[in-house]
Protein backbone atom coordinates (compact mmCIF):
# COMPACT_ATOMS: atom_id res chain seq x y z
CA UNK A 1 0.00 0.00 0.00
CA UNK A 2 1.15 3.60 -0.74
CA UNK A 3 0.85 6.08 1.86
CA UNK A 4 1.46 9.97 2.15
CA UNK A 5 1.77 12.18 4.64
CA UNK A 6 1.57 15.87 3.69
CA UNK A 7 3.53 18.09 6.30
CA UNK A 8 6.25 15.29 6.56
CA UNK A 9 8.66 17.33 6.79
CA UNK A 10 7.27 18.86 10.35
CA UNK A 11 8.40 17.34 13.39
CA UNK A 12 4.77 15.11 13.62
CA UNK A 13 4.68 14.44 10.38
CA UNK A 14 8.35 12.81 10.11
CA UNK A 15 7.97 11.40 13.19
CA UNK A 16 5.17 10.21 12.18
CA UNK A 17 6.89 8.51 9.02
CA UNK A 18 9.22 6.81 11.06
CA UNK A 19 6.79 5.14 13.08
CA UNK A 20 5.50 3.87 9.91
CA UNK A 21 8.42 3.05 8.62
CA UNK A 22 9.20 0.62 12.03
CA UNK A 23 5.62 -0.43 12.15
CA UNK A 24 5.62 -1.75 8.64
CA UNK A 25 2.33 -2.51 7.99
CA UNK A 26 -1.49 0.00 7.94
CA UNK A 27 -4.38 -2.02 9.16
CA UNK A 28 -3.00 -5.16 8.20
CA UNK A 29 -1.51 -4.05 4.79
CA UNK A 30 2.00 -3.74 3.91
CA UNK A 31 3.46 -0.76 3.64
CA UNK A 32 5.23 -0.65 -0.11
CA UNK A 33 5.85 3.04 -0.51
CA UNK A 34 5.78 6.08 2.00
CA UNK A 35 5.75 9.31 -0.14
CA UNK A 36 6.54 12.37 2.24
CA UNK A 37 5.12 16.10 1.00
CA UNK A 38 6.16 19.14 2.02
CA UNK A 39 8.25 22.49 1.77
CA UNK A 40 12.06 21.22 3.48
CA UNK A 41 12.49 17.66 5.42
CA UNK A 42 15.30 16.41 8.18
CA UNK A 43 17.50 13.43 7.70
CA UNK A 44 15.59 10.41 7.32
CA UNK A 45 17.76 6.76 7.33
CA UNK A 46 17.83 5.93 3.60
CA UNK A 47 14.90 3.23 3.05
CA UNK A 48 14.03 2.12 -0.49
CA UNK A 49 10.52 2.47 0.60
CA UNK A 50 10.78 6.59 1.42
CA UNK A 51 10.18 9.09 -0.88
CA UNK A 52 10.22 12.72 -0.33
CA UNK A 53 8.32 15.55 -2.91
CA UNK A 54 9.06 19.58 -1.98
CA UNK A 55 6.09 21.58 -3.54
CA UNK A 56 3.47 23.25 -2.15
CA UNK A 57 0.37 21.27 -0.99
CA UNK A 58 -2.17 24.22 -2.05
CA UNK A 59 -0.97 23.90 -5.16
CA UNK A 60 -3.65 21.25 -7.12
CA UNK A 61 -0.88 19.88 -9.69
CA UNK A 62 1.42 18.85 -6.58
CA UNK A 63 -1.24 17.51 -4.51
CA UNK A 64 -1.86 15.05 -7.43
CA UNK A 65 1.32 14.16 -8.24
CA UNK A 66 2.01 13.47 -4.03
CA UNK A 67 -1.54 11.64 -4.22
CA UNK A 68 -1.55 9.48 -7.27
CA UNK A 69 -4.49 7.35 -7.93
CA UNK A 70 -2.69 4.17 -5.99
CA UNK A 71 -2.60 5.67 -3.00
CA UNK A 72 -4.22 3.96 -0.16
CA UNK A 73 -4.19 5.86 2.61
CA UNK A 74 -2.84 9.74 3.40
CA UNK A 75 -2.58 12.03 6.68
CA UNK A 76 -3.12 15.50 6.17
CA UNK A 77 -0.52 17.10 8.49
CA UNK A 78 0.29 19.90 6.24
CA UNK A 79 -0.96 23.97 7.44
CA UNK A 80 -0.06 27.27 8.45
CA UNK A 81 -0.12 27.50 12.30
CA UNK A 82 -2.15 29.47 14.74
CA UNK A 83 -0.50 32.66 14.99
CA UNK A 84 0.38 32.50 11.01
CA UNK A 85 -3.07 32.00 10.05
CA UNK A 86 -3.97 34.58 12.18
CA UNK A 87 -1.55 37.48 11.16
CA UNK A 88 -1.87 36.42 7.60
CA UNK A 89 -5.64 35.52 6.12
CA UNK A 90 -5.16 34.90 3.08
CA UNK A 91 -1.91 32.51 3.41
CA UNK A 92 -3.97 30.81 5.78
CA UNK A 93 -7.54 30.39 3.74
CA UNK A 94 -4.90 29.52 0.63
CA UNK A 95 -2.85 26.41 3.03
CA UNK A 96 -5.05 25.77 5.65
CA UNK A 97 -8.51 25.20 3.20
CA UNK A 98 -6.66 25.28 -0.40
CA UNK A 99 -4.41 22.87 0.89
CA UNK A 100 -7.45 20.82 2.19
CA UNK A 101 -9.32 21.00 -1.13
CA UNK A 102 -6.70 19.91 -3.31
CA UNK A 103 -5.81 16.76 -1.21
CA UNK A 104 -9.43 15.46 -1.51
CA UNK A 105 -9.85 16.31 -5.01
CA UNK A 106 -6.77 14.50 -5.05
CA UNK A 107 -8.13 11.63 -3.37
CA UNK A 108 -10.99 11.46 -4.68
CA UNK A 109 -9.17 10.52 -8.26
CA UNK A 110 -7.23 7.56 -5.91
CA UNK A 111 -8.46 4.17 -6.98
CA UNK A 112 -10.19 3.03 -4.39
CA UNK A 113 -11.44 5.34 -1.79
CA UNK A 114 -8.35 6.22 0.52
CA UNK A 115 -8.22 6.36 4.27
CA UNK A 116 -7.69 10.17 5.31
CA UNK A 117 -6.74 11.44 8.83
CA UNK A 118 -6.95 14.91 9.09
CA UNK A 119 -5.22 16.68 11.83
CA UNK A 120 -7.85 19.04 13.14
CA UNK A 121 -7.43 21.57 16.34
CA UNK A 122 -9.53 22.35 19.47
CA UNK A 123 -9.11 25.58 17.89
CA UNK A 124 -12.08 24.50 16.58
CA UNK A 125 -13.90 25.85 19.87
CA UNK A 126 -14.19 29.02 21.35
CA UNK A 127 -16.50 31.87 22.15
CA UNK A 128 -18.69 31.76 25.57
CA UNK A 129 -18.20 28.32 26.53
CA UNK A 130 -18.64 25.34 28.99
CA UNK A 131 -16.11 24.81 32.03
CA UNK A 132 -15.49 21.21 30.74
CA UNK A 133 -16.30 20.56 27.01
CA UNK A 134 -17.35 16.92 26.23
CA UNK A 135 -18.47 15.49 22.79
CA UNK A 136 -21.66 17.53 22.31
CA UNK A 137 -20.19 20.45 22.46
CA UNK A 138 -20.60 22.69 19.05
CA UNK A 139 -17.59 24.33 17.56
CA UNK A 140 -17.77 27.95 17.81
CA UNK A 141 -13.96 29.47 16.55
CA UNK A 142 -12.94 32.64 17.15
CA UNK A 143 -9.38 32.55 14.67
CA UNK A 144 -9.70 32.04 11.30
CA UNK A 145 -7.26 29.13 11.93
CA UNK A 146 -10.11 27.39 14.00
CA UNK A 147 -12.75 28.59 11.25
CA UNK A 148 -10.39 26.69 8.62
CA UNK A 149 -10.04 23.75 10.29
CA UNK A 150 -13.68 23.34 10.76
CA UNK A 151 -14.36 23.97 7.05
CA UNK A 152 -11.85 21.41 6.39
CA UNK A 153 -13.62 19.19 8.88
CA UNK A 154 -16.95 19.38 7.21
CA UNK A 155 -15.32 18.88 3.83
CA UNK A 156 -13.65 15.09 5.17
CA UNK A 157 -17.05 14.65 6.42
CA UNK A 158 -19.20 15.32 3.40
CA UNK A 159 -16.05 13.59 0.58
CA UNK A 160 -16.78 10.57 3.23
CA UNK A 161 -20.33 10.59 3.11
CA UNK A 162 -19.82 10.67 -0.56
CA UNK A 163 -17.54 7.63 -0.40
CA UNK A 164 -15.18 9.81 -1.98
CA UNK A 165 -12.82 8.80 0.85
CA UNK A 166 -12.88 7.30 4.21
CA UNK A 167 -12.11 10.28 6.28
CA UNK A 168 -11.62 11.21 10.23
CA UNK A 169 -10.81 14.52 11.59
CA UNK A 170 -8.72 14.22 15.36
CA UNK A 171 -9.01 17.78 17.19
CA UNK A 172 -5.71 17.94 18.53
CA UNK A 173 -4.47 19.24 21.87
CA UNK A 174 -1.27 21.50 22.29
CA UNK A 175 1.52 18.82 21.31
CA UNK A 176 4.11 19.42 23.71
CA UNK A 177 7.22 18.89 23.73
CA UNK A 178 8.36 19.58 20.45
CA UNK A 179 11.81 20.30 20.07
CA UNK A 180 13.70 22.37 17.66
CA UNK A 181 12.99 26.17 17.35
CA UNK A 182 9.78 28.20 18.27
CA UNK A 183 7.49 28.51 15.49
CA UNK A 184 4.79 31.19 14.71
CA UNK A 185 1.80 28.87 16.23
CA UNK A 186 0.19 30.69 19.38
CA UNK A 187 0.79 27.57 21.23
CA UNK A 188 4.58 27.33 21.01
CA UNK A 189 5.06 28.81 24.37
CA UNK A 190 4.09 25.50 25.98
CA UNK A 191 6.85 23.79 24.35
CA UNK A 192 9.32 26.74 25.21
CA UNK A 193 9.04 27.07 28.92
CA UNK A 194 10.24 23.44 28.91
CA UNK A 195 12.51 22.71 25.63
CA UNK A 196 14.03 26.10 26.52
CA UNK A 197 15.33 25.73 30.06
CA UNK A 198 16.53 22.05 29.49
CA UNK A 199 18.99 23.18 26.62
CA UNK A 200 20.27 25.70 29.22
CA UNK A 201 18.65 29.16 27.68
CA UNK A 202 16.72 31.21 29.69
CA UNK A 203 12.99 31.35 28.24
CA UNK A 204 10.60 34.63 28.58
CA UNK A 205 7.04 33.51 28.44
CA UNK A 206 4.76 35.20 27.15
CA UNK A 207 1.34 33.95 29.20
CA UNK A 208 1.55 33.98 33.23
CA UNK A 209 2.09 30.82 35.26
CA UNK A 210 -1.57 30.28 35.84
CA UNK A 211 -2.40 29.67 32.05
CA UNK A 212 -3.70 26.57 31.76
CA UNK A 213 -3.53 24.01 28.57
CA UNK A 214 -4.93 21.03 27.07
CA UNK A 215 -1.79 19.19 25.73
CA UNK A 216 -0.58 15.49 24.62
CA UNK A 217 2.78 14.20 23.79
CA UNK A 218 4.09 13.65 20.99
CA UNK A 219 4.68 10.20 21.36
CA UNK A 220 0.54 9.95 22.25
CA UNK A 221 -0.10 11.59 19.05
CA UNK A 222 1.54 9.81 16.73
CA UNK A 223 -0.32 6.38 18.16
CA UNK A 224 -3.59 8.97 18.03
CA UNK A 225 -2.81 8.92 14.07
CA UNK A 226 -2.16 5.39 12.96
CA UNK A 227 -5.29 4.44 15.21
CA UNK A 228 -7.17 6.74 14.03
CA UNK A 229 -6.57 5.21 10.60
CA UNK A 230 -6.38 1.28 11.93
CA UNK A 231 -9.94 1.92 13.19
CA UNK A 232 -12.79 0.60 10.54
CA UNK A 233 -15.59 2.96 8.83
CA UNK A 234 -18.17 1.32 11.23
CA UNK A 235 -16.04 2.46 14.50
CA UNK A 236 -17.07 6.53 12.99
CA UNK A 237 -20.21 5.99 11.85
CA UNK A 238 -21.77 9.67 10.36
CA UNK A 239 -19.81 11.86 12.92
CA UNK A 240 -15.88 11.59 11.35
CA UNK A 241 -14.73 14.49 13.47
CA UNK A 242 -13.56 13.75 17.38
CA UNK A 243 -11.79 15.35 20.14
CA UNK A 244 -8.62 14.02 21.01
CA UNK A 245 -7.82 12.65 24.90
CA UNK A 246 -5.09 14.64 26.79
CA UNK A 247 -4.70 16.17 30.04
CA UNK A 248 -5.06 20.11 31.42
CA UNK A 249 -2.12 21.73 32.90
CA UNK A 250 -0.90 25.03 34.15
CA UNK A 251 2.80 26.40 32.95
CA UNK A 252 3.37 26.89 36.31
CA UNK A 253 2.88 23.06 36.63
CA UNK A 254 4.66 21.99 33.91
CA UNK A 255 7.85 24.13 35.23
CA UNK A 256 7.95 22.76 38.44
CA UNK A 257 7.48 19.34 36.92
CA UNK A 258 10.50 19.87 34.79
CA UNK A 259 12.48 21.27 37.73
CA UNK A 260 12.08 17.95 39.66
CA UNK A 261 13.70 16.07 36.64
CA UNK A 262 15.96 18.76 36.04
CA UNK A 263 16.85 20.36 38.93
CA UNK A 264 15.49 23.54 40.48
CA UNK A 265 18.35 25.67 38.62
CA UNK A 266 16.80 25.12 35.32
CA UNK A 267 13.23 25.80 36.58
CA UNK A 268 14.48 29.39 37.23
CA UNK A 269 15.56 29.88 33.91
CA UNK A 270 11.75 30.79 33.61
CA UNK A 271 11.01 34.41 33.47
CA UNK A 272 7.26 35.65 32.47
CA UNK A 273 6.67 38.83 30.75
CA UNK A 274 2.61 38.86 28.87
CA UNK A 275 2.50 39.23 25.28
CA UNK A 276 -0.96 40.56 24.68
CA UNK A 277 -1.76 39.35 21.62
CA UNK A 278 -0.65 35.80 22.32
CA UNK A 279 -3.05 36.10 25.45
CA UNK A 280 -5.73 36.90 23.57
CA UNK A 281 -5.74 33.64 21.32
CA UNK A 282 -4.75 31.34 23.74
CA UNK A 283 -7.22 32.77 26.60
CA UNK A 284 -10.01 31.86 23.88
CA UNK A 285 -9.12 28.10 23.50
CA UNK A 286 -10.72 25.32 25.67
CA UNK A 287 -8.64 23.64 28.37
CA UNK A 288 -10.99 20.77 30.25
CA UNK A 289 -12.59 18.29 27.96
CA UNK A 290 -14.22 15.13 28.62
CA UNK A 291 -14.06 12.68 25.74
CA UNK A 292 -15.77 9.34 26.54
CA UNK A 293 -16.42 8.64 23.01
CA UNK A 294 -12.03 8.91 22.13
CA UNK A 295 -11.68 6.86 24.85
CA UNK A 296 -14.30 3.96 24.30
CA UNK A 297 -12.48 3.81 20.46
CA UNK A 298 -9.02 3.08 22.18
CA UNK A 299 -7.56 6.74 22.03
CA UNK A 300 -5.53 7.53 25.30
CA UNK A 301 -4.12 10.53 26.89
CA UNK A 302 -0.60 10.59 28.73
CA UNK A 303 -0.72 9.56 32.31
CA UNK A 304 0.47 13.31 33.46
CA UNK A 305 3.30 15.81 32.58
CA UNK A 306 6.08 14.49 34.36
CA UNK A 307 5.65 11.63 32.12
CA UNK A 308 5.22 13.85 29.08
CA UNK A 309 8.46 15.73 29.93
CA UNK A 310 10.49 12.27 30.73
CA UNK A 311 9.59 11.05 26.88
CA UNK A 312 10.86 13.90 25.87
CA UNK A 313 14.06 14.32 27.57
CA UNK A 314 14.74 10.31 26.52
CA UNK A 315 13.50 11.01 23.12
CA UNK A 316 16.07 13.75 22.54
CA UNK A 317 18.94 12.45 24.41
CA UNK A 318 19.23 15.87 26.57
CA UNK A 319 21.25 15.20 29.75
CA UNK A 320 19.89 16.23 33.01
CA UNK A 321 21.24 15.91 36.54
Amino acid sequence: MKVVITGGGGFIGAKLARALLAHGTLAGRKITRLVLADQAFPEFPKDARLETLAGDIADPAFAARAIAPDTGAIFHLAAVVSGAAEADFDLGMRVNLGGVRAVLDAARRCSTPPRLVFASSVAAFGGELPEVLDDSTTPVPQTSYGSQKVVSEYLVSDFSRKGYIDGRSLRLPTIVVRPGKANAAASSFASAVVREPLNAVAYECPLPPDTLVWLLSPRRVVDAFIHAHDLPASAWGTNRALNLPGITVSVGQMVEAMGKIAGVQTAKRVSYKVDPRIEKIVMGWPVRFETPRALEMGFKPDPDIATVIRDYVADEHIKVS
